[in-house]
């Protein structure tokens, strides 16, 4: 059996060189020379390169699940095809019935416990090797980016698993010798042993790094008010936790009021690679467009069809859900649009791209990217089962990415960031938790953060009352397709698990029959009844009904690989005492 676990991920980062420099640095490479754990860390300079590595490569098994888990899982994105995901399908994933053998669920895991692995060596690395020309605040911007992307993968990893072990230290692990014997830690050591990563990452962070990009202190403080809104329902039936919903409150507040962080009105922008670095990414993974593989965004020729751009994309048949079409107002039937009132969110168009779209910032030498011919004449045949692409994670051709980023793109590599956490996501938690567990709210506050997203830049009527309702359906349409909906009934299964479990039955999951010879049709004419004899598509109820059997279905199954190095996953949750835990 290949040991792809645990103990492999730790030997592999406390021994390895430094020298893996092909991807690292998001902003400027470093030197090429290899260096020895030894001869590195020397300058402030140094540790920050070491950092460098956590915002790519260790993510990207993670990232090929990452809408797997987030939005086919979820509802939000139809990915039909094939009953196993060997071949990359998602089948199981749209079904809620994810096996212990899934390859996407293994190399999740993998790439999670490597994330972690990775953290924690360059905190051990730093604290060990850093050199006297160091200074402390360096070092500790260093570490506290590490810790950050710490949290953040042990926040994927309780809200995909639940219960699991925590390794503070990689070299106290193999030092112990019971790398394949951990006991899983309670769900609520987790939360707190993510809070106190995160507590001692605000402490070293600055408030403004010298890069452009990286982690900060506001950061830390976003993740902290989303894990704590999380955290809130947990142990909890019917209501959440005040004192949770009060701290997911204050740290929310600070990154609004006190980061000097602007929405960024103009919600196409945001997932553009010219601003990959803006007000809006509080956390992103940032990808590069090197020959190494693993430090590049492949989700462009996982969404995008054939011929999008100069190479291999197989994404057509794969694409946003008629639920997600239905909580935007739209439908993929032409003949029951309205022209009048139709399609008034602003954000609808970024996030998925449908029949008659024009988009001018894809294929700009060309005068911009059409969808209904580009189907028709380069395509020839209308893919999508649900009459929907995915928008988000796609640049375009290569002269869209030469001009974003001065750099040409290649099959399964696009430099286009990934936003894990945005602001946009910290305004909804703001007024969620302001909120709290009240039917309804007219706060001050929570009416000018959920308006700042609903309102403002959304393009939507402005709300002058709003409930949990509220703002679920806006969080579900703001954060489409950015790996993130599962997590909120996940967090709503913590305290209500009878509405998470109605509100996945309650879903448009099933596809189209019939779309593309509707499409090619001559003239489908908008807002005009359907003339007899034309082709008409129907939905197709003869597919099987969505089963929901339990609460469980919120805790993904281990993977067979880890249950096989460590059976301790079969067993119950310990207590872990987190009192002698520092960094």
């Amino acid at each position: 059996m290949k040991k792809t676990n645990i103990l492999i991920k730790l030997l592999f980062v406390l021994t390895i060189t430094v020298g893996i420099t092909s991807c690292e640095d998001f902003l400027n490479r470093p030197t090429e020379d290899q260096y020895t754990i030894e001869q590195f860390y020397r300058t402030d300079e140094q540790c920050q390169q070491a950092a460098n590595l956590l915002y790519s490569s260790p993510w990207f098994d993670f990232i090929r699940g990452w809408l797997k888990v987030g939005d086919v899982q979820s509802g939000n994105i139809y990915w039909g095809g094939e009953d196993t995901d060997a071949a990359g399908g998602a089948l199981p994933f749209m079904n809620l019935a994810v096996p212990s053998s899934s390859i996407t669920l293994k190399q999740m895991s993998e790439a999670l416990w490597a994330v972690n692995a990775h953290c924690n060596g360059v905190i051990e690395n730093i604290n060990m090797y850093a050199g006297p020309a160091t200074t402390e605040k360096g070092r500790n911007a260093a570490k506290g980016e590490a810790l950050v992307w710490k949290a953040m993968s042990y926040f994927y990893l309780v809200r995909i698993w639940g219960a699991v072990p925590i390794i503070h230290s990689n070299s106290q692990t193999i030092a112990e010798g019971n790398y394949n014997q951990l006991y899983k830690a309670k769900i609520e050591n987790v939360y707190d042993y993510i809070i106190l990563t995160l507590d001692q990452a605000v402490e070293w962070l600055p408030e403004h790094p010298k890069q452009a990009g990286r982690i900060d202190k506001y950061s830390a403080y976003a993740l902290l008010a989303k894990v704590y809104l999380t955290k809130s329902g947990y142990g909890h039936t019917g209501s959440r936790s005040q004192e949770d919903l009060n701290r997911a409150k204050e740290y929310a507040h600070k990154v609004i009021y006190d980061s000097g962080r602007r929405l960024t009105l103009d919600y196409a922008s945001i997932f553009r690679p010219e601003n990959n670095i803006s007000d809006e990414s509080l956390i992103a993974w940032r990808w590069i467009v090197p020959s190494t593989y693993t430090c590049n965004n492949p989700l462009q020729s996982e969404f995008a069809a054939k011929g999008f751009d100069e190479y291999n994309c197989w994404g057509g048949y794969r694409g946003p859900s008629v639920d997600l079409q239905d909580a935007f107002g739209v439908t993929a039937l032409i003949e029951k649009r309205s022209p009048v009132n139709y399609d008034q969110d602003k954000r609808r168009k970024v996030t998925m791209m449908m029949y008659g779209d024009h988009y001018d910032y894809f294929w700009k030498d060309k005068g911009g990217f059409d969808w209904t011919p580009f189907y028709k004449s380069i395509v020839g045949t209308f893919q999508t089962p649900t009459g929907a692409n995915v928008a988000k994670h796609l640049v375009g051709n290569n002269a869209d990415h030469v001009a974003a980023l001065g750099v040409g793109l290649e099959e399964q590599r696009t430099g286009l960031a990934t936003h894990v956490l945005r602001l946009g996501d910290i305004y909804l938690i703001y007024a969620e938790a302001i909120l709290g567990n009240d039917a309804s709210t007219s706060d001050a506050e929570a009416l000018k953060a959920f308006n700042a997203v609903h309102h403002d830049r959304a393009g939507l009527p402005g709300a002058t009352s709003i409930t949990f309702e509220d703002i679920w359906k806006e969080r579900h349409l703001e954060l489409a397709v950015e790996g993130d909906y599962w997590y909120d009934f996940v967090r709503l299964s913590y305290y209500n698990p009878d509405l998470a479990i109605s509100k996945l039955k309650a879903q448009h999951r099933k596809d189209y029959v019939g779309l593309d010879d509707y499409y090619k049709q001559d003239s489908p004419t908008i807002g005009v009844d359907n003339n007899s004899g034309k082709p008409t598509p129907r939905y197709n109820d003869d597919a099987a009904n969505l089963n929901v059997p339990s609460k469980e279905i919120f805790y993904a199954k281990f993977p067979d690989t880890d249950l096989s190095m460590n059976p301790r996953l079969m067993e119950e949750p310990v207590e872990y005492d987190l009192n002698g835990y520092a960094y």
